[in-house]
């Protein structure tokens, strides 16, 4: 995950196909949601996008089968 964090705190994106061209295993939601699979699709994250401000806020982050259980964010 530290990996994970790293590229997308380096990375500057500003649409959503830009993200996605840089991380084709994302998935863009809307409302400026975006799920990241990690470590072989075992683990999900969900951010919330700002992209004129080049940031992202963590909303969630577990496991796939833990995913599956939430009322998405």
């Amino acid at each position: 995950m530290i990996e994970w964090y790293n590229f997308c705190a380096s990375a500057k994106r500003n649409t959503p196909h830009e993200l996605k061209a840089d991380l084709r295993n994302a998935s863009v939601l809307k409302n400026n949601r975006v799920v990241f699979n990690i470590c072989g699709n075992k683990y999900r994250i969900v951010v919330l996008m700002d992209y004129n401000r080049k940031g992202m806020l963590i909303r969630f982050v577990g496991t796939h089968e833990e995913y599956d259980d939430i009322e998405h964010i």
